[in-house]
């Protein structure tokens, strides 16, 4: 499940028209990965347990069925609007969410021993992390992330702070 955010583009219960002005009934959102043809999933609730359709078919009053778009914090994206015949209306590109997801903070200790620390949840990719030992940042290569795992190469020493952060 992604960390996701309200979409600046469809957010909560935006309405669609067509270039007359009419709601676009039957309208259609494709999402992709921003400057791409990549297709990616958008969200129908803050949980980010359901994917929309892609693309997200607009109701007779030209909204989302869901009445909402998240988006997965990660990943800009790219819009593209459609009547319900596929003729493009508008393209919208590098497209973020509306507020930035707190990062999470997880503290362990290091016992001079141990080199795998389980974080309560797992981090949408290794670039949305930044780890410290007793205050010094710890470059990528001394770490490796499975899922919720670190793995570090070497140990932390005996007493040390560790401080995740992470989205």
């Amino acid at each position: 499940m992604p960390t996701v955010t309200l979409s600046v583009f469809g957010g909560v219960g935006a309405q669609f028209f067509d270039n007359n002005g009419n709601p676009l009934t039957g309208g259609k959102i494709y999402t992709y990965q921003a400057g791409t043809t990549t297709p990616l999933a958008s969200y129908t609730s803050s949980t980010g347990n359901t994917a929309h359709t892609n693309p997200i078919i607009l109701d007779a009053a030209g909204r989302v069925p869901s009445g909402e778009i998240w988006l997965n914090y990660s990943y800009l994206y790219k819009f593209i609007l459609t009547n319900s015949a596929n003729v493009l209306i508008a393209t919208y590109d590098n497209v973020g969410g509306s507020f930035n997801a707190a990062p999470l903070v997880a503290n362990f200790t290091g016992n001079g021993v141990a080199t795998t620390f389980t974080l309560p949840n797992s981090p949408a990719n290794e670039n949305n992390t930044q780890i410290y030992i007793n205050g010094v940042y710890q470059q990528k290569n001394t770490y490796s992330l499975a899922a919720a795992v670190i793995t570090f190469s070497e140990a932390p020493p005996n007493t040390s702070s560790i401080e995740v952060n992470y989205l």
